[in-house]
């Protein structure tokens, strides 16, 4: 397949890449500025850049969007409002957070106990979450993490936690995992799922 990911340079977008290229993915990596993640080359492209965006996925079999944003969260929340009215025509899977995943009748960022330096990534989310829930007319998927997601160790094993938390924590190596396996065999389009390491201890190396 031809993958493209968006944000190839990043914590989880590099992971994803690699597992990709290890299945024996044609990728294609997109950062904001072009440089080398190390395991695949990659294109400078800005994610603000919405027609220029909404080729790249039109041009591919699936396209990985792994923005974090962390610098300016509404640019990231506007960025994906354009998207979604551009309409690409291609398969999009968007990495999620954690926090607009739900636990009972509320979100987790709506818990008292939701760390308050967390809030404005997880609130910024939340919104991109609702914007593709209502799209129309669109190829989508949204992945989620763990409310802890860091690099570890590759299992190979995960929990899908469908709208709920699935466990406290994925690796980065197994979150690639679970993306590859929705690529490769969609099971959720058009909705979210979230997903943990099945072995904590293990993933965690």
């Amino acid at each position: 397949m031809h993958i493209a990911i968006i944000g190839a340079a990043g914590m989880v977008g590099s992971q994803i890449a690699a597992e990709a290229a290890a299945r024996g993915h044609q990728v294609e990596g997109y950062t904001r500025s072009g440089r080398d993640t190390g395991s695949i080359a990659t294109q400078a492209l800005q994610f603000t850049d919405t027609d220029a965006v909404a080729r790249v996925i039109n041009d591919s079999d699936a396209t990985v969007v792994s923005v974090a944003g962390r610098d300016d969260y509404d640019a990231v929340v506007a960025a994906h409002k354009n998207l979604i009215a551009a309409k690409p025509t291609g398969r999009l899977l968007v990495v999620g957070g954690a926090g607009a995943l739900r636990v009972g009748d509320q979100r987790l960022l709506d818990s008292p106990e939701f760390p308050a330096e967390y809030l404005p990534e997880a609130t910024a989310f939340a919104q991109v979450h609702e914007d593709y829930a209502a799209s129309t007319g669109l190829n989508w998927t949204m992945i989620a993490p763990s409310p802890e997601i860091a690099p570890g160790v590759r299992t190979g094993q995960y929990v899908d936690g469908g709208d709920s938390p699935a466990g406290a924590f994925v690796s980065t190596q197994d979150f690639a995992v679970a993306a590859l396996d929705e690529i490769e065999n969609p099971a959720h389009a058009g909705g979210r799922f979230s997903v943990a390491s099945a072995d904590e201890a293990a993933a965690r190396g």
